[in-house]
């Protein structure tokens, strides 16, 4: 399979590049076998799972040095979905804090639950990702969708 040795382009046999109208002669630089890498240096698909390995940290990574929409509605999510879980968990344990020891129980138990929440969604979102879907929760992607600039 011969490519356009400028853009990349599969050309089927045609001496000029239908794409980018580039002379493929072979006088000058040979074909290339396969199109160029893209710029950013990972699949979309890999770089969207890695926008929600250290939650909302890594959102935020990449929401600021990758520009493919799709990477960045993941990083958008992982923000929203991750960021909330935290702040929940740290609010309700302040107000589990001031309720002494009954307090404590309850927030180790609330605590638990929200964790638990917080490992489905972080392999749910990481397989969805890397499968190049554009899985959508419920809440947290509209919300995703104004941060991605969507």
């Amino acid at each position: 399979m011969a490519f356009c040795k400028a853009c990349g382009t599969e050309l089927g046999g045609a001496a000029f590049c239908p794409k980018c109208g580039a002379s493929q002669t072979a006088s000058t630089v040979p074909m290339a076998t396969a199109p160029a890498a893209s710029s950013e240096g990972l699949a979309e698909n890999v770089a969207g799972l890695l926008c929600y390995v250290l939650g909302w940290l890594t959102g935020i990574i990449f929401l600021l040095i990758d520009k493919r929409p799709f990477v960045k509605f993941h990083a958008a999510q992982s923000i929203v979905v991750f960021g909330a879980l935290t702040v929940i968990r740290i609010g309700v344990g302040i107000i589990m804090g001031f309720g002494g020891f009954v307090g404590f129980g309850l927030w180790a138990m609330i605590s638990m639950v929200l964790g638990l929440i917080g490992v489905i969604l972080w392999i749910l979102l990481m397989i969805k990702a890397y499968q190049h879907e554009l899985f959508r929760v419920p809440i947290a992607a509209p919300i995703a969708d104004g941060i991605a600039g969507k």
